[in-house]
């Protein structure tokens, strides 16, 4: 059932801090057609505390239906951004089970845009990954292929910051059928996803950009290359 009193809280706490002047600077930077409040990430991030803990989603359906309901509805991207609040919320860690996959591709796809993607990406699909993964890796690799641009995109990234546990397999595999593709957030991906890896494993990456040559793309190339001393 829709918690239509927290999506309404939601918006009047916003509202009441809305500042115009900064709307118009973070809507020109985001080049986003949704406009904003106008509103940083630490005023937000307050909110959405406050209402976590004042009105919890106890209830799994109650869940997935209010932070559908409201991503769905948003007038203003902030309302995005504190619904993906209100989903990392420690009152909520129970809730990050596999019946949340479809909401979490919704939100894919119908954000569009790497602010909200690539936090649903590297957080959410990512610890679904990590606490379900025979079920997500077939998930993770069907979307390497989709039609979708972001959901090409997430199963490159969902694994940022995994260090020891990244399952290499699975990410080369993510990026492979996008090494000859021309967007720039997909060659982005793959170049962050492989910055990361350098983190821990730097010869494996060196290795990795050699063996793929021209078929890795000059960002991706100077990306992944980023924190390596040598080619």
């Amino acid at each position: 059932m829709i918690r239509r009193k927290l999506i309404r809280s939601v918006r009047a706490e916003l509202s009441s801090i809305a500042d115009p002047d900064k709307a118009a600077q973070m809507q020109s930077y985001m080049k986003s057609a949704m406009p904003f409040y106008g509103i940083n990430k630490p005023e937000r991030a307050k909110i959405s505390k406050s209402l976590c803990q004042e009105q919890p989603l106890v209830n799994l359906v109650d869940f997935m239906d209010t932070l559908l309901a409201l991503w769905r509805g948003a007038k203003r991207r902030e309302e995005r951004y504190v619904a993906l609040d209100l989903a990392a919320h420690r009152v909520h860690k129970h809730h990050q089970v596999l019946e949340t996959l479809s909401m979490y591709e919704e939100m894919i796809t119908t954000g569009a845009w790497w602010d909200l993607v690539d936090e649903i990406a590297s957080h959410r699909i990512g610890a679904l990954l990590e606490s379900f993964t025979p079920d997500m890796q077939p998930v993770v690799l069907g979307w390497s292929r989709s039609d979708d641009l972001w959901l090409r995109r997430t199963s490159i990234i969902c694994q940022l910051r995994r260090k020891e546990h990244l399952d290499r397999e699975l990410l080369y595999a993510c990026i492979e059928p996008n090494l000859d593709r021309k967007e720039f957030f997909l060659r982005k991906a793959i170049g962050w996803a492989l910055r990361d890896l350098a983190w821990s494993d730097p010869d494996e990456v060196v290795r990795y950009v050699r063996e793929k040559g021209e078929r890795l793309s000059p960002l991706s190339r100077r990306e992944a290359l980023k924190n390596v001393n040598r080619e």
